[in-house]
């Protein structure tokens, strides 16, 4: 393996004025017909218009919801049951998760009749988020340094990307499109510490937080053009994972480079450093 002294400034924190508690909305299924949701607790589903609950959900059952003209019903047992709204919220009465995809979450799910299809979204904190990004991106079981660099640029990513999916009525979604996200059924309590050991680190650029693109593997040689934008924290970089050929765009810091430079010593923030030029971090405020 090609071997590359990193040479890095002195590490340096400032103070971004964003609560790292934000709630973000991840689109989890867009204009489908039907959808199964469910809590692991007590439960209720809210009119998002009135405030009140419209269903109260069972511990561990499964409740169907179709769009029922402009509105959505539970379908059960081949009968509608309608909830007199085309807007709702689904969370536990108590401490719990709630559940759709075969999957369980933390946060909240917000569904949604739009022009007859159903848009699902997880209404979610952004720590709690980063939960479930970290494992499906980076295997757990990779260096620590590696995993550190991920979440700090993961949480970086989905700042800098807030509202890219607006026009769904959601920030991001689930996928490779903006960032994989498992939910907490893919937490693991290793990038749970991860996560809570950088809550609310982030990369910068001239005081602004920045789209930190990253990539299974570069091939050798990062990408410093993503996708026709020339950034100026983008630049060609030797990508420590010529073994492992081209996977993905190219673009940003190379998830396989980070876990060789983490398993000859660097840390996080000199890995970060390296795939992000001239780049500083900062930390989220939490008294805004």
């Amino acid at each position: 393996m090609k071997k590359i002294l990193i040479i890095l400034g002195i590490l340096t924190i400032n103070i971004i004025f964003a609560n790292p508690s934000h709630a973000i909305k991840i689109g989890l299924l867009t204009n489908v017909e039907q959808v199964g949701i469910g809590t692991d607790v007590a439960g209720r589903m809210i009119s998002v218009h009135t405030n009140r609950t419209v269903c109260t959900t069972d511990p561990l059952k499964g409740y169907i919801l179709v769009p029922n003209k402009n509105e959505i019903a539970i379908k059960s047992g081949g009968h509608l049951y309608p909830l007199n709204t085309d807007a709702l919220v689904l969370r536990p009465d108590t401490k719990g998760y709630v559940s759709t995809k075969g999957k369980w979450y933390r946060g909240k799910l917000m569904v949604k009749n739009v022009g007859g299809k159903l848009i699902v979204i997880n209404d979610i904190p952004l720590e709690d988020y980063l939960k479930g990004v970290v494992p499906s991106e980076m295997p757990p079981s990779w260096e620590y340094e590696a995993l550190k660099a991920q979440a700090i640029a993961a949480r970086s990513y989905a700042l800098a990307n807030l509202g890219k999916q607006s026009r769904y009525g959601y920030d991001l979604k689930d996928n490779t499109e903006d960032q994989a996200y498992g939910g907490a059924s893919a937490e693991t309590s290793r990038t749970n510490r991860v996560v809570e050991e950088t809550e609310g680190l982030v990369l910068t650029y001239d005081m602004r937080i920045i789209s930190a693109y990253y990539c299974a593997s570069a091939g050798g040689m990062t990408n410093a053009n993503a996708w026709g934008d020339s950034l100026p924290y983008l630049h060609s970089v030797f990508s420590f994972d010529d073994e492992m050929g081209k996977q993905g765009h190219g673009v940003g810091m190379s998830q396989h480079g980070a876990n060789n430079l983490a398993k000859q010593g660097y840390n996080a923030y000199q890995i970060l450093q390296y795939f992000y030029q001239n780049v500083k971090f900062a930390k989220l405020n939490d008294e805004v």
